[in-house]
């Protein structure tokens, strides 16, 4: 019997005694007078067993056809064989026209023998943190490694942005690895389309943040170590950025990472991409899909989103502070560009200038603020932190041999090698004057006679 059914029989007894009616019974029981006179007649013919549900161990009314489990197995042991329950149900609906439930689908896998594709772990006990009330008050940014194309392609890393207030996935974008190009297109494609935002929070990586120990002079004395490249981006733009202790701290871009290793590597599959352009040409088709599912409102309608500068290219860059040389040229590593003359034939010889290096890989000079000259951008360009920004400013100048200004390697005598000049051993200290040397004669006859002068 079940909970419901063990009651009955004591109430049964009671009403048959005369000790209860049948509407108190019907009450107690929670059924209508007329069932409790049916379970008095199944109570004095067949004693306990008779008050259990006669519909027990029949199949159900509304079971699917066996054609349609059938096709649900089917696709669960192949098309969708590694999807999760909630993924498969939503596949199963929008792509194969079946009505079926999430719980449905656990069942035919559970029956199937098919193991979960999550193991499912006791919930450790966390401080909840107030997610933010507007949209684009803060955003969660961070970098996921993983096999995304599986063994069709290469090994990526991801880099994305989700709103704290409403978990709308801001932008995506794939990268060899975890690098200043990644979040610089991440950076780009969520500026352009909703704004800035008033702070960021991610991890204590050094593309974002120094975390190194060194602290220059200036910087002591200034109290604060200079910010990277990006940390440079987000002061021009007003942005706050706000350093994670640990992974849980941002947990909702974590959970994120999660969420998509299991839906988008297995929309890649169906897609059969293989490639980094095909898996970068789908993220805007999959966000389509995705945010409608997950984004929630916020608690305050009225967004956060700050207008993006207009010269947001020119912002989205790295900054080297350089000397033009004589020949009015400013050279950042292999390239090289050529400043046009000043107001009145000016030359900006000796010049300290601005050399920024865009996204796309433009270089463009600037000096007190307005632009001198600006070089196209070479194929195939990654942006890349050629050297800290600290060292950029407190590196001596000029520089001798450095890999920006590499010394030109030294000409070949066509006559052959020369062999090599016998050298004298290196002097120790303050090398002695000479006999004839105008600080000898300077020196009196008590002094030679205390210090004779050798040789």
């Amino acid at each position: 019997m079940s909970r419901k059914e063990v009651p009955r029989a004591g109430l049964l007894k009671m009403v048959l005694a005369g000790k209860a009616t049948n509407a108190q019974g019907a009450a107690a029981l929670r059924v209508s007078p007329r069932h409790v006179q049916r379970l008095k007649g199944r109570f004095q013919a067949e004693g306990a067993p008779g008050l259990l549900h006669r519909g027990r161990g029949r199949p159900s009314t509304r079971r699917l056809a066996a054609t349609i489990t059938a096709q649900i197995d089917t696709r669960l042991q192949t098309r969708y064989k590694d999807f999760n329950d909630c993924h498969a149900t939503e596949k199963l609906r929008e792509v194969e026209g079946l009505r079926v439930s999430r719980e449905l689908v656990r069942r035919r896998r559970r029956a199937l023998g098919l193991p979960a594709k999550h193991r499912r772990r006791p919930r450790q006990y966390r401080h909840r943190r107030t997610p933010e009330a507007r949209m684009g008050q803060l955003v969660q940014i961070d970098a996921s490694p993983f096999a995304w194309l599986e063994a069709r392609g290469p090994a990526m890393t991801l880099h994305g942005a989700i709103d704290d207030a409403t978990s709308t996935v801001l932008a995506l974008h794939f990268r060899p690895t975890e690098d200043l190009h990644g979040y610089a297109t991440v950076f780009q494609q969520m500026f352009t389309q909703y704004g800035r935002p008033l702070a960021l929070y991610g991890d204590r990586i050094n593309l974002l943040i120094r975390n190194d120990a060194h602290w220059s002079l200036a910087e002591q004395l200034r109290g604060a170590q200079d910010p990277t490249h990006l940390g440079r981006v987000l002061h021009d733009l007003g942005i706050g950025y706000l350093a994670a202790g640990s992974p849980e701290a941002k947990g909702r871009v974590e959970r994120l990472w999660r969420t998509l290793q299991d839906r988008l590597s297995s929309e890649l599959r169906l897609r059969h991409s293989t490639t980094p352009e095909r898996a970068n040409a789908f993220l805007p088709e999959f966000l389509a899909d995705l945010n409608p599912r997950f984004t929630r409102s916020p608690s305050d309608p009225a967004p956060a989103w700050r207008v993006a500068p207009r010269e947001l290219p020119l912002v989205l860059s790295c900054r080297y502070s350089r000397q033009v040389a004589r020949d009015n040229t400013v050279r950042l590593g292999p390239r090289w560009i050529q400043l046009p003359p000043g107001p009145h034939h000016r030359s900006y010889a000796r010049c300290r200038v601005e050399l920024r290096e865009l996204r796309d890989g433009r270089l463009v000079v600037l000096h007190e603020g307005a632009i001198l000259a600006t070089q196209p951008a070479p194929l195939h360009f990654v942006l890349t932190p050629r050297s800290a920004p600290s060292a950029e400013r407190h590196r001596p100048h000029p520089i001798p041999n450095t890999p920006d200004r590499a010394a030109p390697p030294p000409a070949q005598d066509p006559r052959g090698p020369t062999p090599p000049r016998a050298t004298s051993p290196p002097q120790r200290g303050f090398a002695r004057p000479a006999a004839r040397h105008p600080w000898r004669r300077a020196i009196t006859k008590h002094a030679q006679a205390l210090y004779p002068v050798k040789g």
